[in-house]
């Protein structure tokens, strides 16, 4: 865990900036927590009535899920209706004060309620706004209504995961999302820095991501392969097509080892360490092509030695050899994993589930800044429960108008989180 001392010290690099969250689900909400957890102040606009619909997913028991917990950290919930003038009217108040704007709606929905680039602009020329949406504001599909699974399949992710001889697969998380909110941060702060270094900005300051191209960008050389070799890669399972050997073993205690011996040093390296010294000495096998050409025998030599050794034992030979190699890890394996930690990627808070606290571990923050090191300052809070500070504070209600405007509020925002 943290150290104290060295928490206490530490300078969040993102202090003194202020995030309007306008999103749902995990695309929009999963940028925004990177900002809040390296000391941006998020707000989060949540619709009366339940909130963001991440609330109730994989929500087992309690009034909240662990899923949105996590997302939702380090956030401020607000209710508004964006459908109605009145919170539209609020909301242009709260974001005229805020650096960066992100929503995930369909194109053309901010500029229906009145909160489009321009606008905001016009409210707040500093303001940087954030899109993310299914096919981007720009092009023949805009209009079309996107999800992360139709974007994995649209860029071409899904038609290369799985099994050959089942349908597409999936990764079992939301990834379209995820990487789309990654790319919606690291186009903010770009322009953010651009602000810093005192380069002329005119106009709307916009990031417009979609999620099916944030996926297109991780697929590597798909479409170049195609072009050059008329390669159209298929599903191949665990494989990697033409990177050999690398792929998921069976261990003597039925657990499985991932190993990655696939460029030229580390496959002889390999070699030795399983007793194929044959191999390693073939010079012919040092190179991509021809090890894919003899995958099968090069798989087998691999599975034989890992079959006869425990997993403990297969990590710490191939330690030993300066192989890369990582255990299948389930949740109960890495919540106990001492790297893990050691490196505060699981961190223990206090909920309340059902009125009773209990001990829930949580993902740690990512990346590492060393004297600037994000934190989880609070979980995803509960529905609404900062609206009469936002209101008042950013939004300037008078305690005349939020008496008028808070009585639905309170009703909705049950005490929850220690």
């Amino acid at each position: 865990m943290t150290d104290k001392t060295d928490a206490a010290s530490n300078s969040l690099p993102l202090e003194g900036i202020r995030v309007l969250e306008l999103g749902n689900f995990i695309a929009a909400p999963f940028a925004a927590r990177i900002f809040g957890d390296f000391g941006a102040e998020v707000i989060k606009i949540e619709r009366p009535g339940g909130g963001d619909e991440l609330r109730d997913w994989r929500k087992t028991r309690g009034n909240t899920s662990m899923l949105f917990r996590t997302i939702g950290r380090n956030k401020k919930s607000v209710i508004l209706d964006l459908r109605t003038p009145e919170g539209q009217e609020t909301v242009r108040k709260i974001a005229a004060k805020c650096d960066v704007v992100i929503e995930n709606f369909r194109p053309g929905t901010l500029e229906k309620w009145g909160l489009g680039p321009e606008v905001l602009t016009e409210l707040n020329p500093e303001v940087i706004v954030v899109r993310i949406s299914g096919y981007g504001q720009t092009g023949p599909y805009k209009d079309r209504a996107g999800f992360g699974s139709s974007a994995e399949s649209f860029a071409g992710l899904r038609y290369i995961t799985g099994e050959p001889d089942r349908p597409a697969g999936r990764a079992a998380a939301s990834m379209g999302d995820t990487v789309a909110g990654l790319y919606g941060t690291i186009g903010a702060l770009m322009l953010m820095l651009q602000k810093a270094k005192g380069i002329q900005q005119t106009g709307p300051q916009v990031v417009d991501v979609a999620l099916y191209e944030g996926i297109f960008s991780l697929l590597e050389s798909l479409v170049p392969d195609y072009d050059a070799y008329g390669m159209i890669r298929t599903r191949t399972g665990g494989r990697l097509p033409g990177v050999v050997p690398t792929g998921s073993y069976n261990c003597k205690d039925g657990l499985e080892v991932v190993i990655g011996g696939n460029s030229n040093s580390v496959f002889v390296r390999l070699m030795q360490a399983i007793g194929r010294d044959d191999l390693a000495a073939d010079e012919t096998l040092l190179a991509t092509e021809a090890r894919g050409l003899r995958e099968e025998e090069l798989n087998t030599a691999i599975s034989d030695w890992t079959e006869e050794r425990t997993l403990a034992e297969v990590l710490e030979e191939l330690d030993l050899a300066g192989v890369p190699a990582g255990p299948v890890y389930d949740a109960p394996s890495i919540a106990e994993d001492r790297h893990y930690i050691a490196r505060d990627m699981i961190q223990t808070h206090q909920v309340v589930i059902d009125g009773d606290p209990e001990a829930v571990r949580f993902p740690g923050v990512v990346p590492k800044i060393p004297g600037h090191e994000g934190s989880v300052r609070w979980l995803g809070p509960e529905l609404g429960e900062h609206t009469e500070e936002v209101l008042r504070d950013l939004a300037g209600l008078t305690p005349a108008q939020l008496a008028e405007a808070l009585p639905l509020d309170r009703k909705l925002v049950p005490q929850g989180v220690v």
